[in-house]
């Protein structure tokens, strides 16, 4: 027996500048109201209590607040009316005077007896995606939320708004692939990488996403192997603006996020410079990333107020180094080094020498979020010889300070923790 059609007809309204008014602010309240706010809707709010959230949202100015219960009267001039409450007596009456009023009302506690239901919806690259179903919203829910995971993935085609005149994706994407793991890549970097012509790929970029890559894609390989083998920042650069001028859509995979040690903004200038349009997809940076599934926060309360990234790029005292040591040797917080394993030594003695006791706790977190990921805890002053007897290598992130010292009283693992030495 074929089921029975939905009865509602699904629409988009303009609220922008419109009175909205909610009956109710509670949790319910409280999961209609951003959508509402961000569609630009006058929203006025009746109601004697309010979950915290919902007064925020009033302090903040984003919506008015009336602090009673509901009269009859209250949606005078309201183009669109939500009754909220946990009392069917008090919704029902806003849904008659709503009715009286000609203005379409939800009813939250029993859609069906409103004039009007609320989609499951959610966005997607500037798309709002809606789903009815007859009342029953688990359905609609399910249904939005596989569409919205298709149209992440790319399993179902979104030719985006930000493309030639062609309807395909042009120029270059600078896409952030997170640390390593191919789950952390950011969903809109994975839309984009699923429909590249061509990836020019770093070494520490989510690896594995490249077997899944259509057969057509050409990969450029553009590792940059620490002291070793390495592609010239200059030939990069090159390759995107080659491949963009001829009609290819490029991404531009890195590990980590682009602007975070990444050169990132150096390949932008270039490709704006040879008038080639770029657009940038933020990344996890490895340097929070990491630590956090090693289970070394790099803030704590109480613990640490301050967190300072570092490139170990070159050692203390090199005439190309930018950075303070002295001033580094002096702070209490957290200090996050990035590539700097084969030179721990030196820099743990300009640390000690600016001040930092020899006994701070150091955490060092080798292939961070990968399967080979390996976890080596010492101190200061004995950190060089510990991650030299255990064989630590890049590419690795070194966090320095007391938060390297807290660990979980529980035996039962958080994350994948192993223990290097």
């Amino acid at each position: 027996m074929a089921a029975p059609p939905d009865p509602h007809y699904l629409v988009g309204l303009d609220l922008a500048g419109r009175r909205v008014v909610v009956i109710g602010g509670g949790t319910v309240a409280q999961r209609r109201l951003p959508r509402l706010v961000s569609a630009g809707a006058e929203v006025h709010l009746i109601s004697p209590e309010t979950t915290p959230s919902v007064s925020g949202m009033a302090d903040a100015g984003e919506i008015t607040l009336v602090e009673r219960a509901y009269r009859d009267g209250d949606l005078d001039g309201a183009w669109y009316a939500l009754a909220c409450t946990d009392d069917p007596e008090v919704n029902a009456a806003v849904c008659a005077e709503a009715e009286r009023a000609r203005v379409f009302c939800v009813r939250a506690d029993a859609g069906i007896e409103g004039s009007a239901v609320t989609p499951a919806s959610g966005g997607h690259d500037g798309l709002l995606v809606g789903v009815l179903s007859g009342g029953t919203p688990r359905r609609s829910a399910a249904v939005r939320d596989g569409l919205l995971d298709a149209l992440r993935v790319g399993t179902v085609a979104d030719p985006g708004e930000n493309l030639d005149d062609g309807g395909e994706p042009a120029g270059v994407a600078l896409v952030g692939g997170g640390p390593g793991d191919p789950e952390l890549i950011t969903v809109r970097g994975r839309r984009l990488l699923a429909r590249a012509d061509v990836v020019v790929a770093d070494r520490l970029g989510p690896r594995d996403l490249l077997v899944e890559l259509a057969p057509h894609v050409e990969v450029v390989d553009a590792a940059k192997i620490p002291y070793g083998r390495a592609a010239s920042q200059d030939v990069i650069n090159s390759t995107l603006i080659e491949r963009a001028k001829a009609g290819k859509f490029v991404v531009r995979l890195k590990g980590g996020d682009p602007y975070v040690f990444g050169r990132g903004f150096e390949e932008v200038l270039a490709c704006a410079e040879a008038g080639v349009p770029v657009r940038i997809v933020p990344g996890i940076t490895s340097a929070f990333a990491v630590p956090a599934v090693a289970d070394v926060p790099v803030t704590h309360r109480g613990v640490a107020h301050e967190v300072v990234v570092v490139s170990g790029h070159v050692p203390p005292g090199h005439e190309k180094s930018l950075v303070d040591w002295d001033a580094l040797g002096r702070l209490r917080g957290t200090l996050v080094l990035m590539m700097g394993v084969e030179r721990i030594a030196q820099f743990a003695e300009a640390l000690i020498e600016g001040g930092r006791p020899g006994t701070t706790p150091v955490a060092i977190i080798q292939d961070g979020t990968m399967r080979a990921q390996r976890v080596l805890r010492s101190t200061l002053e004995a950190v060089a010889e510990d991650a030299a007897r255990a064989g630590i290598r890049p590419p690795a992130v070194t966090v320095i300070g007391p938060v390297a010292a807290i660990a979980p009283e529980s035996d039962l693992p958080l994350t994948d923790r192993s223990s290097a030495g």
